[in-house]
């Protein structure tokens, strides 16, 4: 685990510069356009809605909690929409999030959210019973291959963790990002990737992961991983 990821001072999502997604959090211009800050191209290569992130879980949400019976783990949390879920559901749920106006405005909504890196120490290492890595957030610390592996510290020996992929399933992309709204609000760069099942599959092989299942639904792709032995 480099130094960069375990340092939580170091470049995250739509942080720093203009702050693009705190603005976007407090409702403020809510589409924003994540770019490769190396690439020659003006099309951005993803568009998110972020107002979705402040709404309840919709029906491909709730379907990623489905026969998941240990406490949760959200990741890269937002506002809290899947921990507000996994409540709903009587699962034991907690999320993290490196944002603070994210983390603000989840426990203004009485959820249970730490301010904290997913590479910092965590309460219930080894023990959660799943770890979930939706709207984007297998991009976090610009590396898979390393959060998949931090992740398999923080689940139970049953536990699984729940992967949502790039619909290009060959896609496996490292790079440094930049978000933008559309009133010219740009963050400072952070290290992100994006990744296709296919991809993912061959990285948590490597760790000792294995697929469980992989759906689809309302244009979303999901992976479910679990432990290979």
């Amino acid at each position: 685990m480099s130094d960069a990821m375990t340092d939580p001072a170091f470049a995250t999502f739509g942080s720093g510069g203009a702050e693009p997604y705190a603005r976007a959090l407090r409702r403020d211009d809510q589409m924003l356009y994540l770019r490769d800050v190396d690439s020659d191209s003006l099309t951005p290569s993803r568009a998110m809605d972020v107002s979705r992130w402040n709404d309840e879980a919709d029906a491909a949400d709730l379907g990623l909690l489905e026969g998941i019976h240990g406490a949760v783990l959200d990741i890269g949390c937002g506002p809290g929409r899947m921990v507000r879920a996994a409540m709903h559901r009587g699962l034991t749920a907690l999320g993290i999030d490196v944002s603070e106006t994210a983390v603000e405005i989840a426990r203004e909504s009485g959820l249970m959210v730490l301010n904290r890196s997913v590479f910092e120490r965590l309460p219930r290492e080894g023990l959660w019973g799943a770890a979930l890595l939706v709207d984007g957030n297998i991009g976090i610390g610009g590396d898979p291959s390393v959060l998949l592996e931090r992740c398999g510290e923080l689940i139970a020996v049953d536990g699984v963790i729940v992967v949502e992929v790039h619909a290009e399933p060959l896609r496996d992309h490292m790079y440094d990002g930049t978000v933008v709204n559309i009133s010219g609000h740009q963050s400072d760069a952070f290290p992100w990737a994006e990744i296709g099942e296919t991809a993912l599959i061959h990285r948590a092989m490597r760790i000792g992961l294995r697929l469980v299942q992989s759906w689809e639904i309302d244009g979303r792709f999901f992976c479910r991983l679990a432990r290979a032995t």
